[in-house]
């Protein structure tokens, strides 16, 4: 298949493919005579593993180690569950951030009056406004 069908049946912009193939995530594709790509059913799993990883936020280079763990069947699964775990704590820090960051931009809001910009609480809040 060409590039345009396998971005069709993964739902992967082409120029994604091309980058993933670039960084190595994705094995070159052939080429036809006429010099156009061509990609196998293998391409498609493997592009699918990449974008389901993806959008579970998994860092580039962590896709990339979980591919080489993925392609050697026989190996224990520990440092799968390593990667795995790394990221859900980075997951878990980035939501107590945000409880942090709503819990402040609520109290900024519970303090506003409604009034003019010039008795403004929350511009107050952020830092003087230059002159």
């Amino acid at each position: 298949m060409r590039i345009g069908e396998l971005a069709r049946i993964t739902q992967t912009k082409t120029e994604t493919i091309r980058f993933y193939e670039k960084e190595g995530l994705l094995p070159g594709a052939t080429r036809t005579a006429a010099n156009y790509r061509t990609y196998g059913k293998e391409h498609g799993q493997r592009l699918s593993f990449i974008r389901r990883a993806r959008d579970l936020g998994f860092r580039l280079d962590d896709v990339r180690e979980l591919l080489t763990l993925a392609d050697d069947r026989s190996r224990p699964c520990g440092a799968v569950d390593k990667i795995t775990t790394r990221h859900l704590e980075e997951i878990d820090a980035k939501i107590a951030d945000l409880g942090k960051m709503r819990a402040e931009l609520n109290r900024m809001l519970t303090t506003c009056k409604q009034g003019t910009i010039e008795d403004c609480r929350i511009i107050e809040t952020l830092g003087p406004a230059s002159a």
